[in-house]
């Protein structure tokens, strides 16, 4: 059988998970998160047998990343998590281990950076990947070797998917959102640049320094990206999935027994 690698946003599968059984009507919260941690453990048994993966792991956010200290806005505005929840982690780490899952929590990484590494590192040496998330963050890492996967939609995410949805090509992602702004991350973009005026420029120009440097581009749009210069090496630095996390681990230790 050729290798397979299985990468799991684990918050994003739980937290879509718990946001669905905190709804319903449980006798105590000990109960809900009980039916919420079998759940979880469920959709992890469904994607190991969908995939047919022969390595795997799930990988949990790390304290505070880079992102933090880089640019201190960065998720500000993001509603905590619920306390509830966060104290129920270890059960959630649990019932994942128990299905045979290698678990993961970096110190201060985040799980994005984790699973591009990863998946990254796996695609070199080409070796199939599959991203579990609804996270848009690792669309621009779709490729021959890595798949991203969205277990609540089953569904396979491609690039004709991706131009419907952001209306620019899955190349250009990082510059569409590096252009205007991320406000689910806090993510700045350009003061001024909205959603359409991006994909022109985006669409349009094959780079930020060409935009800059066409004469006939309106006024007003190149005294924005002359003005907020900084702005847009900053959001494409916070947007762009690190790959070179130092991880401690080889992939022969993420092996199915």
């Amino acid at each position: 059988m050729k290798p397979h690698l299985l990468l799991i946003d684990a918050l994003n599968l739980i937290r879509r998970i718990y946001a669905v059984d905190a709804n319903q009507k449980h006798h105590s919260d000990e109960q809900m998160l009980k039916a919420s941690c079998a759940r979880v453990a469920h959709a992890c048994k469904k994607l190991l047998a969908s995939s047919n993966a022969t390595h795997t792991i799930a990988v949990f956010d790390g304290d505070r990343s880079w992102r933090y200290h880089y640019y201190p806005e960065y998720k500000h505005s993001r509603a905590p998590m619920p306390a509830t929840l966060r104290d129920a982690l270890v059960l959630f780490k649990q019932a994942i281990e128990e299905t045979g899952i290698v678990v993961f929590e970096p110190i201060n990484d985040e799980a994005d950076d984790i699973i591009a590494t990863l998946a990254n590192k796996a695609a070199n040496n080409a070796i199939s990947n599959t991203i579990v998330s609804t996270d848009k963050g690792f669309l621009p890492m779709l490729g021959e070797h890595i798949s991203v996967y969205d277990y609540f939609k089953k569904q396979y995410l491609d690039s004709s998917s991706i131009t419907e949805r952001f209306g620019v090509p899955q190349s250009r992602l990082i510059d569409f959102w590096a252009l205007a702004g991320d406000k689910t991350n806090d993510i700045p973009g350009i003061k001024g640049i909205g959603t359409k005026s991006a994909q022109q420029l985006v669409n349009n120009y094959p780079s930020f320094a060409q935009a800059l440097a066409d004469e006939t581009l309106s006024a007003g749009i190149r005294n924005k990206l002359k003005d907020n210069m900084q702005m847009y090496v900053i959001s494409k630095q916070l947007v762009s999935l690190r790959t070179d996390i130092q991880l401690g681990f080889s992939l022969k230790q993420l092996r199915l027994n």
